[in-house]
C-alpha cells in the first residue's frame, strides 16, 4: 500500500517515561509537526501543550487508550508507534501494554520503545520518501474455515 509523506504517528509513554518522551518530542518538534499525531490521555495532552501542535487524544492507557491505539493499528489507520514504556516498573494494565506491542508486530508497523530506536526511526529517510508499508495478509485461508466447521 503506498503511503504519503504525512504519517499517522502514535506517541505513548508510561508515567516515569513521560519526561523523556517530552524531551524527545520537543527536540523533534519540526519533524513531528509535519505529521498527524495521536496520544493516550495525559501523554497526548502534555504533547499538545508542549509542542503547540494538535494531538488526537485517546483515553488514558490504563482505561482503554492502549487498546484504542491497537485497534487503529489493526484498521491500518496508524503508521508508526513511539511507545516509551517503563520496563522497570510494574504496570496495572500490563496485559494491555503487551497486547499493543503484539498488535504492532502483527501488523508490521515500525515501533520504537526508547530514545535510541525513536531517533533511528524519526531520522530515517524512509519516514517521508514514499516507503511502501506492507501489511500481512491475515485473511482466513480455506483450510482454516473447513477446520473450524
Amino acid at each position: 500500500m503506498p503511503t504519503t509523506s504525512k504519517r499517522h504517528i502514535a506517541l505513548v509513554a508510561h508515567d516515569n517515561m513521560k519526561p523523556e518522551l517530552l524531551r524527545w518530542a520537543d527536540y523533534n518538534r519540526s519533524t513531528l509537526s509535519q505529521h498527524h499525531l495521536y496520544g493516550t490521555g495525559t501523554t497526548g495532552t502534555m504533547l499538545e501543550y508542549e509542542l503547540g501542535v494538535r494531538v488526537h487524544r485517546f483515553l488514558s492507557g490504563p482505561v482503554g487508550g492502549d487498546q484504542q491505539i491497537g485497534a487503529r493499528i489493526a484498521e491500518g489507520a496508524l503508521d508508526l508507534l513511539i511507545f516509551f514504556w517503563d520496563p522497570l516498573e510494574a504496570q496495572p494494565h500490563d496485559p494491555d501494554v503487551k497486547a499493543l506491542l503484539r498488535i504492532g508486530a502483527v501488523w508490521n508497523i515500525p515501533m520504537a520503545c526508547n530514545v535510541a530506536s525513536a531517533d533511528m526511526i524519526i531520522s530515517s529517510p524512509l519516514l517521508t520518501n514514499g516507503y511502501m508499508h506492507r501489511r500481512p495478509d491475515l485473511t482466513p485461508r480455506e483450510w482454516d474455515r473447513t477446520a473450524a466447521a
